[in-house]
Protein backbone atom coordinates (compact mmCIF):
# COMPACT_ATOMS: atom_id res chain seq x y z
CA UNK A 1 0.00 0.00 0.00
CA UNK A 2 1.14 3.48 -0.86
CA UNK A 3 0.83 5.87 2.39
CA UNK A 4 1.53 9.94 2.83
CA UNK A 5 2.02 11.45 5.71
CA UNK A 6 0.66 14.93 6.45
CA UNK A 7 2.37 15.97 9.71
CA UNK A 8 6.28 14.64 9.89
CA UNK A 9 6.50 15.35 14.14
CA UNK A 10 7.10 12.46 16.35
CA UNK A 11 4.00 10.85 15.60
CA UNK A 12 4.37 11.08 11.43
CA UNK A 13 7.80 9.69 11.98
CA UNK A 14 6.45 6.68 14.59
CA UNK A 15 3.99 6.00 11.71
CA UNK A 16 6.24 6.01 9.05
CA UNK A 17 8.33 3.35 11.15
CA UNK A 18 5.69 1.09 11.98
CA UNK A 19 4.34 1.39 7.85
CA UNK A 20 7.74 -0.04 6.63
CA UNK A 21 7.90 -2.67 9.21
CA UNK A 22 4.61 -3.72 7.71
CA UNK A 23 6.19 -3.56 3.81
CA UNK A 24 4.23 -0.25 2.51
CA UNK A 25 5.64 2.07 1.01
CA UNK A 26 5.54 6.06 2.39
CA UNK A 27 5.51 7.74 -0.93
CA UNK A 28 4.80 11.26 0.01
CA UNK A 29 5.89 13.38 3.88
CA UNK A 30 4.09 16.61 3.56
CA UNK A 31 4.94 19.26 6.68
CA UNK A 32 4.63 23.01 7.11
CA UNK A 33 7.60 23.83 4.99
CA UNK A 34 6.16 21.86 1.58
CA UNK A 35 2.58 22.54 1.51
CA UNK A 36 2.66 22.66 -2.02
CA UNK A 37 3.01 19.06 -2.54
CA UNK A 38 -0.72 18.25 -2.03
CA UNK A 39 -0.65 18.67 -5.57
CA UNK A 40 2.73 16.47 -6.69
CA UNK A 41 1.95 13.39 -8.35
CA UNK A 42 3.64 11.72 -5.32
CA UNK A 43 1.10 12.23 -2.89
CA UNK A 44 -1.85 11.78 -5.69
CA UNK A 45 -0.84 8.60 -6.32
CA UNK A 46 -1.26 7.33 -2.31
CA UNK A 47 -4.14 4.58 -1.54
CA UNK A 48 -4.20 6.84 2.07
CA UNK A 49 -2.48 9.85 3.29
CA UNK A 50 -2.71 9.61 7.19
CA UNK A 51 -2.76 13.30 8.83
CA UNK A 52 -1.71 14.25 12.14
CA UNK A 53 -1.59 17.82 12.93
CA UNK A 54 -3.12 20.59 14.71
CA UNK A 55 -6.27 21.42 15.39
CA UNK A 56 -6.15 24.74 13.42
CA UNK A 57 -5.12 22.63 10.15
CA UNK A 58 -6.83 19.54 10.38
CA UNK A 59 -9.75 20.02 8.44
CA UNK A 60 -7.96 22.11 5.35
CA UNK A 61 -5.24 19.12 5.14
CA UNK A 62 -8.37 17.03 4.55
CA UNK A 63 -9.98 19.07 2.19
CA UNK A 64 -6.74 19.04 0.18
CA UNK A 65 -5.99 15.71 0.14
CA UNK A 66 -9.97 15.17 -1.01
CA UNK A 67 -9.47 17.11 -3.79
CA UNK A 68 -6.12 15.00 -4.58
CA UNK A 69 -8.51 12.12 -4.40
CA UNK A 70 -6.78 10.49 -1.61
CA UNK A 71 -8.52 9.14 1.14
CA UNK A 72 -7.53 10.39 4.38
CA UNK A 73 -6.95 8.51 8.01
CA UNK A 74 -7.17 11.22 10.81
CA UNK A 75 -6.11 11.29 14.04
CA UNK A 76 -5.98 15.06 14.91
CA UNK A 77 -8.46 16.49 17.26
CA UNK A 78 -10.12 19.46 18.55
CA UNK A 79 -11.41 20.56 14.99
CA UNK A 80 -14.17 17.42 14.11
CA UNK A 81 -16.91 18.60 16.21
CA UNK A 82 -17.36 22.37 14.20
CA UNK A 83 -17.30 20.42 10.80
CA UNK A 84 -18.94 17.00 11.39
CA UNK A 85 -22.08 17.74 9.15
CA UNK A 86 -19.14 19.14 6.25
CA UNK A 87 -17.43 16.05 6.50
CA UNK A 88 -20.67 13.76 6.95
CA UNK A 89 -21.93 15.66 3.80
CA UNK A 90 -18.41 15.17 1.44
CA UNK A 91 -18.41 11.70 2.77
CA UNK A 92 -21.67 10.67 1.87
CA UNK A 93 -22.32 7.78 -0.72
CA UNK A 94 -18.47 7.38 -0.65
CA UNK A 95 -18.16 10.26 -2.71
CA UNK A 96 -14.59 10.43 -0.37
CA UNK A 97 -12.96 8.80 2.67
CA UNK A 98 -12.18 9.54 5.74
CA UNK A 99 -11.39 7.38 8.58
CA UNK A 100 -11.19 9.58 11.91
CA UNK A 101 -11.01 8.91 15.69
CA UNK A 102 -10.18 10.62 18.58
CA UNK A 103 -7.85 7.92 19.54
CA UNK A 104 -6.50 5.03 17.70
CA UNK A 105 -5.40 2.62 20.49
CA UNK A 106 -6.50 -0.95 20.54
CA UNK A 107 -6.26 -0.62 24.17
CA UNK A 108 -8.06 3.00 24.24
CA UNK A 109 -11.05 1.07 21.83
CA UNK A 110 -11.22 -1.74 24.32
CA UNK A 111 -11.56 0.55 27.11
CA UNK A 112 -14.45 2.24 25.78
CA UNK A 113 -16.05 -1.30 25.66
CA UNK A 114 -15.54 -1.45 29.24
CA UNK A 115 -16.83 2.34 30.13
CA UNK A 116 -20.19 2.06 28.20
CA UNK A 117 -20.65 -1.51 29.81
CA UNK A 118 -19.95 0.05 33.07
CA UNK A 119 -22.01 2.92 32.62
CA UNK A 120 -24.55 0.71 31.45
CA UNK A 121 -24.59 -0.80 34.72
CA UNK A 122 -24.28 2.22 37.03
CA UNK A 123 -26.93 4.03 35.82
CA UNK A 124 -28.99 1.76 37.89
CA UNK A 125 -27.18 3.15 41.00
CA UNK A 126 -28.06 6.92 41.63
CA UNK A 127 -25.67 6.93 44.69
CA UNK A 128 -23.14 7.11 42.63
CA UNK A 129 -21.80 10.92 40.33
CA UNK A 130 -19.35 10.16 37.70
CA UNK A 131 -16.53 12.41 37.19
CA UNK A 132 -13.13 12.38 34.54
CA UNK A 133 -9.61 13.14 34.49
CA UNK A 134 -7.69 13.71 31.47
CA UNK A 135 -3.88 13.83 31.64
CA UNK A 136 -1.42 14.43 28.59
CA UNK A 137 1.92 16.18 27.80
CA UNK A 138 2.48 19.91 27.55
CA UNK A 139 2.65 20.28 23.87
CA UNK A 140 -1.39 18.88 23.52
CA UNK A 141 -3.04 22.03 22.30
CA UNK A 142 -6.89 21.09 22.66
CA UNK A 143 -8.83 20.45 26.06
CA UNK A 144 -10.28 18.14 27.13
CA UNK A 145 -8.82 15.72 24.78
CA UNK A 146 -10.65 14.21 22.02
CA UNK A 147 -10.78 10.73 23.70
CA UNK A 148 -12.35 12.42 26.89
CA UNK A 149 -15.18 14.01 24.93
CA UNK A 150 -15.38 10.30 23.10
CA UNK A 151 -15.11 8.70 26.17
CA UNK A 152 -17.66 11.28 27.62
CA UNK A 153 -20.12 10.93 25.21
CA UNK A 154 -20.41 7.47 25.43
CA UNK A 155 -21.09 7.43 29.50
CA UNK A 156 -23.85 10.40 28.59
CA UNK A 157 -25.68 7.82 25.82
CA UNK A 158 -26.48 5.19 28.68
CA UNK A 159 -27.02 7.64 31.21
CA UNK A 160 -30.29 8.90 32.22
CA UNK A 161 -28.74 11.77 34.44
CA UNK A 162 -25.87 13.33 32.77
CA UNK A 163 -26.96 15.01 29.64
CA UNK A 164 -23.81 17.09 28.67
CA UNK A 165 -19.97 17.22 29.33
CA UNK A 166 -18.19 20.08 30.77
CA UNK A 167 -14.25 21.15 31.04
CA UNK A 168 -14.10 20.84 35.44
CA UNK A 169 -10.49 22.19 36.31
CA UNK A 170 -7.53 23.04 34.21
CA UNK A 171 -4.27 22.16 36.03
CA UNK A 172 -1.15 24.06 33.60
CA UNK A 173 2.26 22.57 33.01
CA UNK A 174 3.33 25.22 36.42
CA UNK A 175 0.74 23.41 38.22
CA UNK A 176 -1.66 26.38 38.50
CA UNK A 177 -5.31 25.20 38.34
CA UNK A 178 -7.95 26.94 37.42
CA UNK A 179 -11.77 25.80 37.44
CA UNK A 180 -13.42 27.01 34.14
CA UNK A 181 -17.17 25.57 35.30
CA UNK A 182 -18.74 24.00 38.42
CA UNK A 183 -20.64 21.06 36.71
CA UNK A 184 -24.50 20.84 37.28
CA UNK A 185 -25.95 17.15 38.81
CA UNK A 186 -26.37 16.05 34.91
CA UNK A 187 -23.17 17.71 33.67
CA UNK A 188 -19.63 15.01 33.68
CA UNK A 189 -17.26 17.12 34.41
CA UNK A 190 -13.72 16.63 32.42
CA UNK A 191 -10.64 17.63 34.82
CA UNK A 192 -7.67 17.97 32.41
CA UNK A 193 -3.98 18.07 33.54
CA UNK A 194 -0.73 18.83 31.13
CA UNK A 195 2.37 17.86 32.50
CA UNK A 196 6.04 16.66 30.98
CA UNK A 197 5.65 13.88 28.47
CA UNK A 198 3.04 12.19 29.20
CA UNK A 199 1.13 10.18 26.32
CA UNK A 200 -2.18 10.00 27.70
CA UNK A 201 -4.04 9.37 30.75
CA UNK A 202 -7.90 8.97 31.15
CA UNK A 203 -9.68 7.83 34.66
CA UNK A 204 -13.55 7.42 35.15
CA UNK A 205 -14.43 7.47 38.27
CA UNK A 206 -17.70 6.47 39.93
CA UNK A 207 -17.90 7.49 43.70
CA UNK A 208 -20.35 7.30 46.19
CA UNK A 209 -20.33 7.54 49.68
CA UNK A 210 -19.70 4.19 50.15
CA UNK A 211 -16.79 3.40 47.80
CA UNK A 212 -15.87 4.25 44.32
CA UNK A 213 -15.11 2.55 41.08
CA UNK A 214 -12.03 3.53 38.85
CA UNK A 215 -11.42 2.57 35.43
CA UNK A 216 -7.99 3.51 33.64
CA UNK A 217 -5.94 3.34 30.64
CA UNK A 218 -2.83 4.77 30.66
CA UNK A 219 -0.61 4.82 27.53
CA UNK A 220 2.91 4.18 28.00
CA UNK A 221 3.89 5.42 24.85
CA UNK A 222 2.35 6.97 21.52
CA UNK A 223 3.18 3.84 19.54
CA UNK A 224 0.31 2.27 20.03
CA UNK A 225 -1.59 5.57 18.90
CA UNK A 226 0.72 5.11 15.82
CA UNK A 227 -0.23 1.47 15.23
CA UNK A 228 -3.65 1.89 14.99
CA UNK A 229 -3.77 4.57 12.33
CA UNK A 230 -1.95 2.53 10.30
CA UNK A 231 -4.30 -0.54 10.59
CA UNK A 232 -7.02 1.98 10.28
CA UNK A 233 -5.14 2.91 6.54
CA UNK A 234 -5.15 -0.65 5.64
CA UNK A 235 -8.82 -0.98 6.65
CA UNK A 236 -9.70 2.48 4.73
CA UNK A 237 -7.71 1.50 1.47
CA UNK A 238 -10.65 -1.22 0.65
CA UNK A 239 -13.55 0.72 2.44
CA UNK A 240 -15.39 4.17 1.61
CA UNK A 241 -17.11 6.59 3.03
CA UNK A 242 -16.87 7.91 6.88
CA UNK A 243 -15.14 5.53 8.54
CA UNK A 244 -15.31 4.57 12.48
CA UNK A 245 -13.13 2.40 15.13
CA UNK A 246 -16.24 0.21 15.64
CA UNK A 247 -16.13 -0.42 11.76
CA UNK A 248 -13.37 -1.48 11.66
CA UNK A 249 -13.08 -4.09 14.68
CA UNK A 250 -16.67 -4.97 14.01
CA UNK A 251 -16.01 -6.58 10.58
Amino acid sequence: MKIALIGYGRMGRMIEEIALSRSHDIVCRIDVDNQEDFASPAFRSADVAIEFTAPAVAYGNILRAFDAGVKVVSGSTGWYADHAADIEALCADGAHTLFWSSNFSVGVYLFGLVNRYLARLMDRFPDYDVRMTEVHHIHKLDHPSGTAITLAQQVIAESSRKQRWTTGTMTQPDGSITTEHQPGTDELAIDCIRRGEVPGIHAIAWDSEADSITITHDAHSRRGFALGAVLAAEYTATHSGLLTMDQMFES
